[in-house]
């Protein structure tokens, strides 16, 4: 009996060690999706030089510790290149620190002004990271805690050189957010230049026209803001964020069909 125990228990951490090492590559429902994290470790990355640690694997998820203070770009690199695609990642943010003055954006992707023209703030907790598309910073899906919600695209809403109907279409139909600490999920459609994301079941961005989007490029999670050690101080944007799950779908056609 007590060889018997002893062998159900070592089953038991065998089955809890396997599933801890899995736990961040859980494919979504449907096929043909390709892993773009396998859960374990970074390979499949640009880990950036020198990034002391920023980006590492905790409990089976991609965790970033950020820091202010570290020159360079410190995001994370995917090596694959992406051209027309469905990507599904998800993400949490962990916790704020500080504050930040967030804007009221308006539908129309410009911000909310006084009678004097001075852009209208609130203050409130915050943490910010994205996702560049296509190898550009430019065509950054924004993840924060402004009131207008995750899955903003910055470089596009804010370029005043782009139509209307372009700023408008990057700016979030809906804020679709979970409370910071869980779980959300981004499903993003490149197709030509047209973007398309879903958050927790809610489209958010509707088949918008990127002009000038590259037509390939690889992934990258952003690192904003952080620690700095110098200042022993936070950021009020601090990429205080983890991913998990990354998948994608190649949408390109293929050959015969």
């Amino acid at each position: 009996m007590k060889d018997g125990g002893l062998s159900g228990s070592l089953i038991v951490l065998s089955a809890l060690t396997v599933l801890a090492g899995t736990a961040g590559s859980e494919p979504p429902s449907g096929e043909g999706w390709v892993p773009l994290f396998n859960g374990n470790d970074l390979t499949g990355w640009k880990v950036p030089s020198g990034n002391d640690g920023i980006w590492k694997v905790v409990d089976g998820v991609i965790d970033c510790t950020p820091r202010s203070d570290l020159k360079g770009d410190n995001s994370l690199w995917s090596k694959k290149a992406l051209g027309d695609f469905t990507l599904h990642i998800e993400w949490r943010l962990k916790e704020t620190k500080g504050e930040y003055p967030m804007p009221n954006v308006l539908p129309d992707g410009s911000n909310e002004t006084d009678e004097n023209g001075n852009i209208v703030t609130t203050t409130r907790p915050n943490a910010d990271s994205g996702i560049y598309l296509r190898g550009s910073s430019k065509s950054q899906i924004n993840i924060w805690c402004w009131p207008v919600g995750s899955g903003e695209v910055w470089g596009y809403r804010n370029d005043a050189n782009m139509p209307p109907e372009v700023r408008a279409g990057a700016t979030p139909n809906v804020c679709a957010d979970k409370p910071v600490g869980e779980w959300n999920t981004f499903v993003i459609t490149m197709k030509g230049e047209r973007l398309t994301v879903v958050l927790n079941g809610k489209t958010v961005i509707d088949n918008v026209p990127l002009p000038g989007v590259p037509e390939s490029g690889t992934i990258a999670l952003q690192h904003h803001g952080g620690y700095n050690a110098e200042r022993a101080t936070w950021s009020p944007a601090s990429s205080l964020i983890q991913f998990r799950n990354i998948y994608y779908k190649d949408l390109a056609p293929q050959e015969g069909s």
